[in-house]
């Protein structure tokens, strides 16, 4: 229920995301939309009852390349496999 109710806010954001085994990951045009989305995914879990969340963030914000997307970065990787 907990996992839900956080994933739940990511996915209504409208950011674009995947769920794994681990953890979910996110993507945001800037760190002010991620970060107002965890926020959220974080309160989310509290209104479920629970007295205590721990959140593992782990930001990769890279600059230097464009169309860095999840979808791209796996297609890389894919591709190499080929």
């Amino acid at each position: 229920d907990y996992v839900t109710a956080a994933v739940q806010v990511v996915k209504d954001s409208g950011l674009n995301c995947q769920l794994t085994g681990m953890g979910t990951q996110i993507e945001a045009e800037n760190l002010k939309d991620l970060y107002d989305v965890i926020a959220k995914a974080q309160e989310a879990v509290f209104e479920v009852g629970v007295g205590r969340v721990y959140t593992v963030i782990k930001v990769d914000d890279r600059r230097d390349m464009e169309n860095r997307t999840l979808d791209a970065k796996i297609k890389t990787v894919e591709d190499m496999l080929d």
